[in-house]
């Protein structure tokens, strides 16, 4: 353990600290990545669920796509095109990471673990995007220009996920947003495969199957980093719990619209079809909780003592609060896609 009795009395700055950690910790990443990623030549790619253009049959398989994309209401595809948009602004999310202390891409590029986690992941990612946004172009079930139009403004607006350059806080961060992408890319799929879309609900269950093992390596991150620094971890993790984790696609906005002004209306779409809800949310916090064994931590100081007594209590309490939580039922209708579903 590098730091069990660093407080804030400490001399030594935060940041340093952090830095140290991530340091002693690199050498791990490449077995991190043995476990957590797969190889580009031993994975899925886009074209193994999508009609092969190189074939006669090409017109005939796109014909049947669009066949099965018609019984997929409103609210389906609203919540699939905001997953895609959100998957497309990937550019954002490297970037952001390739920032953080203790991820170098300078040098020899060779050198860092963690920027070659950060490459591999974004790889990996990548795909996902690539996939649905070819779907949805084939299925003819959505305005492709708009979806076009939000995404350039998603990237060009960029984020703000409150975690600074702090890799503890972007990993908490992480490790809770690749298990709520798999929640939702999951229901999708079930959905999607209700209706008759085999296609559609194997694609976006494979899906899910990526962001899985993605949390699965980002908690780990996080477990790994309780091990050297447990009071810094604890506090990092509270406060990006006080902050609340928002969503990559929280300034979702459509052509003409300001920052932020469409997601509000999306997350309602998620909210009442069940892809990801409020109580999502207070579920994924008690797994983090538990995995990581916050009740049996020891070693921290009295400021990390109060940050676990909170992380301890606030699932009990924000499930009180998405109780009482009301969401409105009459649907937004996104220039994405027409009332119907269809164009």
């Amino acid at each position: 353990v590098l730091l069990t009795n660093f407080d804030k009395n400490c001399t030594m700055p935060i940041k340093n600290i952090r830095l140290e950690v991530m340091q002693a910790l690199e050498p791990q990443v490449e077995g991190f990545m043995d476990s957590f990623l797969i190889k580009p030549e031993d994975i899925w790619q886009p074209t193994d669920f999508l009609p092969n253009s190189e074939k006669d049959t090409f017109l005939q398989e796109v014909k049947e796509l669009r066949e099965e994309s018609k019984d997929l209401g409103y609210d389906f595809w609203v919540t699939m095109v905001a997953d895609t948009i959100t998957e497309e602004a990937l550019p954002t999310y490297e970037s952001w990471l390739m920032d953080v202390v203790g991820i170098d891409q300078h040098g020899d590029y060779k050198t860092n673990g963690w920027a070659k986690w950060v490459r591999a992941w974004t790889a990996e990612e990548n795909r996902h995007g690539d996939v649905l946004n070819k779907y949805l172009y084939l299925s003819g079930r959505v305005n492709m220009r708009e979806i076009e139009l939000t995404t350039q403004h998603l990237i060009s607006d960029g984020f703000d996920i409150g975690t600074d350059r702090d890799p503890y806080k972007n990993f908490v961060y992480t490790s809770f947003q690749e298990l709520a992408t798999n929640i939702s890319h999951k229901r999708v799929g079930q959905m999607a495969k209700k209706k008759g879309n085999v296609l559609l609900g194997k694609m976006c269950t494979i899906i899910a199957g990526d962001e899985m093992r993605h949390h699965l390596a980002y908690r780990e991150f996080v477990k790994t980093i309780f091990g050297e620094d447990p009071s810094g971890m604890m506090i990092a993790f509270a406060d990006m719990m006080k902050k609340k984790i928002v969503m990559p696609a929280h300034f979702l906005r459509e052509s003409g619209g300001t920052i932020g002004s469409a997601f509000e209306n999306f997350s309602n779409c998620a909210q009442r079809l069940g892809v990801y809800t409020a109580q999502d949310y207070v579920d994924i916090l008690s797994k983090l909780n538990t995995f990581w064994d916050l009740e049996s931590m020891r070693a921290l100081n009295e400021e990390a003592e109060k940050a676990r007594d909170y992380l301890i209590k606030l699932p009990a309490r924000l499930e009180r609060i998405a109780e009482r939580m009301k969401f409105p039922q009459d649907q937004y209708h996104f220039k994405w896609v027409e009332a119907n579903g269809a164009l």
